[in-house]
């Protein structure tokens, strides 16, 4: 199995694809965008895609819920990631030896305590945690770190200077694995849809009273703008199925209180947390 993924070997995409399909043996397919990512599977050269949606602290990739959208592929299951950020450099180097960090600037984001003890070292946004390592690995790059995974630092052969050094311990990023619709789980426990309400008092309110009457639990709710010049949004929503309340009523019963209601996805929910 291909799986596609934004980043460069070691990112943390690939890291929640390897926990992912822990049982099986895979083959990842680094992407710089997310764009590139899902066009892997849209073009056949990457089996499903994975795909960040949320971190627990930068929140959503707002982003990454149009693209999904639009290209047609369906969510087909889900994974919570524990990101612990690393600061590494080449070795026999130690903190006061580096002048700058290079890094994704959400990597930068969720280490800015640890960050703001050293004033003197500058901070340079990058495309990619791995990539950076990378590129100071190829070009024995001294006094310049970086801060990634600890898979980077091993692939990479860079020296963990800093272990942990994400400000907020709970700093999970939830992955969702993207793929084609015949290989949508249509017996899964949790659903993504989205839908568009009129520009009327208490229409989204109404879905709301809707989904508690049905007894169903909303883990999730998100707007995102339609982009058409009109202020109109989508919005998104993650729901837990019961046993007895399925796909086809939560449809009917929105169905007069929407409009583009979709079914983005069918799946299990990821109730594991992993360690990255």
């Amino acid at each position: 199995m291909k799986v596609s993924v934004q980043g460069e070997t070691g990112c943390f995409h690939e890291v929640a694809a390897r926990q992912y399909f822990i049982n099986n043996c895979i083959e990842i397919v680094p992407c710089s965008t997310f764009d590139m990512t899902i066009g892997a599977v849209i073009d056949g050269v990457a089996d499903v895609a994975m795909m960040a949606i949320e971190n627990a602290r930068s929140g959503s990739i707002l982003y990454n819920y149009t693209l999904i959208r639009e290209s047609g592929m369906k969510i087909l299951g889900e994974i919570n990631l524990r990101i612990k950020q690393n600061l590494m450099a080449l070795p026999g180097q130690s903190i006061s030896d580096i002048r700058q960090i290079r890094s994704h600037p959400i990597a930068l984001a969720q280490c800015m305590n640890f960050l703001n003890m050293y004033p003197s070292i500058t901070l340079v946004e990058a495309d990619d945690t791995a990539g950076s390592a990378r590129v100071i690995s190829e070009n024995r790059l001294r006094k310049i770190a970086t801060i990634a995974s600890k898979k980077a630092s091993e692939i990479y052969g860079l020296e963990i200077l800093a272990p942990g050094i994400e400000t907020y311990k709970k700093n999970y990023t939830r992955f969702l694995v993207v793929g084609r619709e015949e290989e949508e789980n249509e017996k899964g426990n949790k659903i993504s849809i989205c839908f568009a309400t009129g520009h009327k008092p208490g229409s989204l309110a109404s879905v709301l009273v809707i989904l508690a009457d049905m007894e169903i639990n909303l883990s999730k709710i998100q707007s995102v703008p339609r982009l058409n010049g009109e202020w109109e949004y989508m919005f998104y929503l993650d729901l837990e199925l019961s046993n007895d309340i399925g796909i086809e009523r939560i449809c009917k019963e929105l169905g007069n209180f929407t409009s583009n209601l979709e079914v983005l996805g069918i799946y299990n929910k990821g109730d594991k947390l992993y360690e990255s």
